[in-house]
């Protein structure tokens, strides 16, 4: 019994010998390596992926957390190599440090101090840089911004046509409210954009739009220039010049602009004559009109509008009617019943052919039986 008694206490001494090694290489582990990192900016640098190597090779990894701070723990005494490398720089960067316990240092890492004093250079350009991107943020948050309230005009003016007589003027004021708003948004924007920023040229087509809706044609005129001098390479810009211009009279400044849109796009060339057409048509300037929807239906002959449109202005010719006697003669312009007959051909129950028929109708009390067609039957309009 003492025998066994001795054998257990040995055993007991050596286990507690044991644990006191155990205890003694816990308390040798417990080396604790702390820090924090501070972005270019001067702010917490947040998630940002670091890690440690000891001198014999094993690699441990982490990430800051959101106030930049960075923890590594049980780690044993000795020599570490500290390696972050953050997005903007090609090479890591490693800083070594030595473990002692609890006792070891923290390194507190402020590349915005770090960049300014090893490259100067290199700290302005990413000061600029940086400065740029946050006027970039403002001019796109001020352009979506302008874009809703254009969104919201373009709403407006529609309610205008289906405002009761009493309703008229307020509905209007709407319009130039919103237009207003709209404008001053892409104004804004534009002094927030970045010095030779390629996207003021949307600024300026969207304040020409703004202004085109309210009616204001000197302001949209200039606005679309300017668009234009930022972008001369845009069809849709010197087509909506072409439509304001017209308009407002300015018949060879528009067909200068619709010309130009032409040129830039082949392929919708009959677009930009069929739109100068339109917009001379609704300016009742049809004599004029009828030269540029006739390119529109040589370069597109498929277009019942444009075809409908021609025939309408050439009945609108002044030079057709004559007085003889207490009567009016009527001689239709060569190609008017044609160009009637291709919009009933082409539209024969939408609006465009029956327009066109209505066109021939009245036509035909002005000068007598005109025959037109529809389809492969003949009759009387």
């Amino acid at each position: 019994m003492v025998k066994w008694t001795k054998t257990y206490a040995l055993a007991a001494i050596l286990a507690l010998g044991i644990l006191g090694c155990f205890a003694t290489r816990a308390a040798a582990q417990e080396g604790k390596f702390t820090g924090t990192i501070i972005d270019f900016d001067g702010n917490p640098w947040a998630n940002l992926p670091v890690k440690i190597k000891s001198d014999q090779g094993v690699t441990t990894e982490s990430k800051t957390d959101a106030a930049g701070k960075f923890s590594f723990t049980g780690l044993k005494n000795g020599k570490y190599t500290f390696t972050v490398q953050p997005p903007q720089m090609q090479a890591p960067f490693d800083v070594p440090f030595e473990v002692h316990g609890a006792d070891t240092p923290p390194i507190n890492l402020n590349f915005k101090e770090i960049l300014e004093k090893q490259n100067p250079e290199a700290a302005a350009k990413y000061k600029k840089q940086q400065e740029e991107q946050k006027k970039f943020a403002g001019m796109k948050e001020l352009f979506a911004k302008g874009v809703t309230l254009l969104d919201q005009e373009r709403a407006a003016k529609a309610e205008v046509a289906k405002a009761t007589a009493d309703q008229k003027d307020a509905a209007k004021a709407k319009v130039a409210d919103l237009s207003n708003q709209a404008v001053v948004a892409f104004q804004d924007g534009l002094k927030a954009a970045p010095e030779k920023d390629p996207n003021i040229h949307l600024f300026w087509a969207r304040m020409g739009e703004a202004y085109d809706l309210a009616g204001r044609n000197d302001e949209a005129i200039n606005a679309y220039q300017q668009a234009i001098a930022a972008k001369p390479d845009n069809p849709s810009y010197y087509n909506n010049l072409g439509n304001i211009l017209g308009r407002t009279g300015k018949i060879d400044e528009a067909r200068a602009a619709y010309t130009k849109c032409a040129e830039l796009d082949p392929p919708n060339a009959a677009m930009a004559w069929r739109n100068f057409g339109i917009s001379l048509y609704q300016a009742q300037r049809m004599v004029e009109a009828i030269e540029p929807l006739k390119k529109a239906t040589e370069l597109d002959p498929k277009s019942a509008q444009a075809w409908y449109l021609l025939g309408a202005c050439m009945v609108a010719d002044p030079s057709i009617y004559k007085t003889v006697g207490s009567k009016i003669e009527v001689t239709p312009r060569p190609g008017t019943i044609e160009a009637y007959q291709k919009a009933i051909d082409l539209d024969p129950n939408g609006p465009w052919g029956t327009q066109a028929k209505q066109g021939l109708e009245q036509l035909q009390q002005l000068t007598g039986g005109i025959e037109t067609k529809v389809g492969n039957k003949k009759k009387k309009p």
